[in-house]
């Protein structure tokens, strides 16, 4: 049974291994490549604070991608219905709203690159961030919420036995 559950916490482990990876790769060499190479250099200066944003917002999701390999190592050591596992929740809820305000931030300059080019595509584009991170971050509360109550539902079963 052990086996099983370590199984299925290496597959989640190696998920948000191959979640972390292309974002690290576009970071590397893919922002430096766009800030350098910018397709019209007439609103090149405009490319630079999406860029920027685009650099803070990696922060957070590696903070969250590390919370999220913590939150699988509770569940491995049996430790998923503990305040540790609530409070990896609670910062990867945090880390989901603070990328969708960063590509809030983001989007007024997205939207004049599009107006420039003529792409009103790219604002959709641009909102996509903005929507998953909320998601997750709903989802991440939502767990936070039960797994909360689960804790203080077995903390008074101990008390009454």
């Amino acid at each position: 049974m052990l086996y099983i559950k370590q199984g299925s916490t290496l597959f989640l482990r190696m998920a948000v291994f191959l979640i972390g990876t292309p974002v690290l790769s576009l970071g590397i060499f893919g922002l430096p490549w766009l800030a350098n190479n910018p397709v019209n250099p007439d609103y090149a200066h405009i490319l630079y604070p999406i860029v920027i944003g685009l650099y803070v917002s990696v922060i957070p999701f590696f903070v969250a991608l590390y919370q999220a390999f913590k939150l699988l190592s509770y569940i491995d050591k049996n430790q998923a219905f503990s305040e540790l596992s609530v409070n990896a929740l609670k910062n990867i809820k945090f880390c989901a709203m603070t990328i969708s305000g960063l590509f809030v931030v983001i989007l007024p300059f997205v939207y004049l690159v599009a107006e420039l080019d003529d792409a009103p595509g790219l604002i959709i584009i641009g909102m996509v961030p903005i929507f998953a991170s909320m998601v997750i971050a709903v989802f991440a509360a939502v767990l936070q919420r039960l797994l909360q109550e689960a804790i203080d539902i077995k903390s008074e079963n101990e008390l009454t036995v």
